[in-house]
């Protein structure tokens, strides 16, 4: 990673971004790259803890919900992917972990991984022990099926409510909170303005006839949650599927899903794993419609490159990444002193900035924490926008809120799917 990019806007250069941002891998929504490890998230789906509390029927191991917090115990583990904990190593200028420590004395540890198959897989580890966990979607429901984390006792962290209420709901399971926000994005329809007409739907991305227009110039995220756009497209323009939740399908829904991205694979240019892919291949002129965050938009438009970004008609997705206490928990004081410090202000500005993300906590953008504009870019504190968004969830078998039933596909099935549409 490079410097900030609140230095010299575009002059710093889109290589600057690029590098600031290669750590970080593609969604949530949006960080899921070609997942080879298939059957690592078969078995995952299934995978669980026994239970044997006599009070509280809990599985093994899982922490209770803690009531009151003492004095920090000194040390703290963190799992994470890169970007989301920043301690002067990558950059003099960015860390927030060394002023977490001179103020708690709870030295900070940070396992980083490359993917967040490789995060589940790790937490799903009876041998280890995380304290905390900055989870993306795809990997957050999955722990909190699993009993992989705790719920948080959100009286006990300072500023909660501070932070966005959408946000704040989408980990909130039978009246428990399982997360704490700490960033968050939306997936748009990014296109080049001198090739490309202002698109109004996904059909531009994911109709075959209109896809073939700019055949080997599109650019898809390379994550199985992508399939969720497709779902979108099917929703407006196959309602016999009656598609829903674009995070919930059928087996039926799945498979029409995946024939559109299979569709589309002859004229896709690449599928990004990380953002600074999308962002070179829109600022060399290669590619000309594909999908993008604010994050790309915004590099591209400080540089002067001739791109806009398009919500289309069937809506937009989002996602959002969390901090959860993880099931083992050692230093669980340490722990809800770091979500405090996560979550303030602050803090979040210079997350934000790093890693070229919306905070979670809209304060982040009072006074001049944060260049000017980069607030009304990503959409920070504009609750009309955030509420049209459908964040991402982990696909499970429960058919989410549209009904009770259990019919629907899992991650490991959307895992199948995107590997076989668009890899085979």
């Amino acid at each position: 990673m490079g410097p900030s990019a609140t230095g010299d806007g575009a002059a710093e250069g889109i290589g600057s971004d690029m590098r600031r941002r290669a750590g970080r891998a593609a969604d949530g929504g949006r960080r899921a790259g070609r997942l080879t490890a298939l059957a690592a998230a078969t078995l995952l789906a299934g995978a669980g803890l026994g239970a044997c509390s006599e009070e509280n029927p809990e599985p093994v191991g899982v922490a209770k919900v803690a009531s009151t917090l003492g004095p920090g115990e000194g040390t703290l583990n963190l799992l994470a992917l890169p970007g989301s904990v920043e301690s002067g190593t990558t950059d003099p200028r960015v860390d927030w972990v060394a002023p977490f420590q001179e103020r708690t004395g709870c030295k900070v540890g940070v396992k980083l991984v490359k993917t967040p198959q490789e995060m589940a897989d790790l937490m799903h580890d009876k041998d280890r022990r995380y304290d905390g966990v900055a989870a993306p979607p795809e990997v957050a429901g999955r722990l909190i099926a699993d009993h992989q984390v705790t719920a948080v006792n959100t009286s006990l962290v300072d500023g909660y409510k501070k932070l966005e209420p959408k946000l704040r709901g989408l980990l909130r399971q039978d009246g428990e909170y399982y997360g704490v926000p700490y960033v968050w994005g939306a997936n748009l329809l990014m296109y080049d303005t001198r090739a490309v007409q202002p698109p109004a739907s996904w059909a531009a991305l994911f109709d075959p006839g209109q896809a073939r227009r700019y055949s080997g110039r599109l650019i898809v995220r390379d994550s199985p949650l992508s399939i969720a756009e497709a779902a979108l497209y099917l929703k407006g323009h196959d309602r016999k599927l009656k598609i829903g939740d674009p995070y919930s399908l059928t087996t039926r829904q799945l498979a029409a899903a995946g024939r559109v991205l299979a569709r589309q694979r002859p004229h896709v240019l690449a599928y990004a794993a990380q953002p600074a892919e999308t962002i070179s291949a829109f600022a060399g002129g290669a590619a000309v419609l594909g999908e993008a965050g604010p994050y790309e938009v915004d590099v591209l438009d400080r540089a002067a490159k001739p791109v806009q970004a398009a919500a289309p008609a069937e809506g937009v997705t989002g996602w959002m990444d969390a901090w959860m206490i993880g099931a083992r928990v050692q230093h669980p004081n340490c722990m809800y002193q770091w979500l405090q410090w996560t979550a303030s202000p602050d803090v979040q500005q210079q997350v934000a900035e790093w890693t070229g993300v919306a905070p979670a906590n809209p304060q982040a953008c009072s006074g001049d924490r944060l260049r000017a504009g980069f607030c009304t870019a990503f959409h920070v504190g504009d609750r009309d926008y955030i509420d049209k968004i459908m964040f991402a969830h982990a696909p499970t078998r429960a058919c989410g809120g549209r009904s009770k039933k259990t019919d629907c596909t899992d991650y490991a099935e959307w895992t199948t799917t995107w590997i076989e549409s668009t890899k085979a």
